[in-house]
């Protein structure tokens, strides 16, 4: 799943090479686009994005917001596990399945909506809070204030890593990143929230700073224009099952449970109560 660091950079590029043209056309595959799109304003999906400007690439949590003139349409597209945006030359290899094609001209070229299990939903609308749960958002990963994250932190008791991937929480953390901001704070991801003391509150606070814009910064250097790309061979823990932890040599742990896999370093992050691998 594309998370906070890939969306910011998927906008940079947005805002470079698609906002202030028109599309000249939007083509839907009879298959996967139907299952996809989530049409909230009642008009032929093609129909009405051909011929609009894109006047801004903007994301909230882990939605990319391409705004629309006229009409002041919105498309706000939720990648989830399996989504990708892919901008390409006609008849250029595809990156995957691909169920949206947004064609533009001068100079030719396409943005493609690619999701190899159509997870993904991509809503057309006036109005963001008709998307479900969008206005339920917390703030944003790296706007919250120190201040403010403790406070909203203290309403929750479960279990650390579940909190930080809750969008209600804060907005644009998802499973990987979870992984690596608790490794960095040497916090068990199972840990409870009433168990943790306010330095380690705080150090959480700096490490999901510091993870997060040193992975915006990674990423912008090894994504270029590539959107479809995910590069993650840089992280510390998370996908690194078996392998050596980058501080201390340990055997790096998985954990599956709640429909997600979960790695960390049993030395670095003591304290859970899970066995794991």
């Amino acid at each position: 799943m594309p998370e906070l660091p890939e969306l910011e950079i998927i906008c940079e590029v947005l805002t470079r090479r698609v906002v202030g043209r028109k599309i000249a056309s939007a083509e839907v595959a009879p298959k996967g686009g139907p299952i996809i799109i989530r049409n909230l304003i009642n008009l032929k999906f093609e129909e009405t994005l051909t011929g609009k400007r894109v006047i801004s690439a903007s994301r909230r949590g882990k939605y990319i917001l391409l705004n629309l003139d006229p009409e002041r349409i919105i498309l706000a597209i939720n990648p989830k596990l399996t989504g990708r945006l892919q901008l390409a030359q006609p008849g250029a290899k595809k990156a995957g399945p691909v169920h949206i094609t947004f064609h533009f001209s001068d100079p030719d070229e396409e943005l493609r909506y690619v999701d190899q299990k159509k997870m993904g939903q991509v809503y057309l609308t006036h109005d963001l809070s008709l998307i479900p749960m969008f206005d339920k958002l917390g703030p944003e990963a790296l706007e919250i204030a120190r201040e403010e994250f403790r406070s909203r932190l203290r309403a929750y008791r479960g279990e650390i890593k579940g909190i930080l991937t809750r969008g209600s929480f804060i907005a644009g953390i998802g499973n990987a990143y979870a992984d690596e901001i608790l490794w960095s704070a040497r916090l068990h991801p199972y840990r409870k929230r009433p168990s943790l003391e306010q330095q380690e509150v705080d150090r959480l606070y700096d490490a999901l700073r510091a993870v997060l814009h040193e992975a915006i910064q990674e990423i912008r250097g090894r994504m270029g224009d590539e959107i479809h790309r995910k590069p993650r061979d840089f992280f510390a823990v998370h996908m690194k099952h078996g392998e050596g932890c980058p501080r201390c040599s340990t055997r790096i742990s998985l954990i599956t449970a709640n429909q997600r896999i979960t790695n960390f370093c049993r030395t670095c992050q003591p304290g859970g109560l899970f066995r794991g691998m």
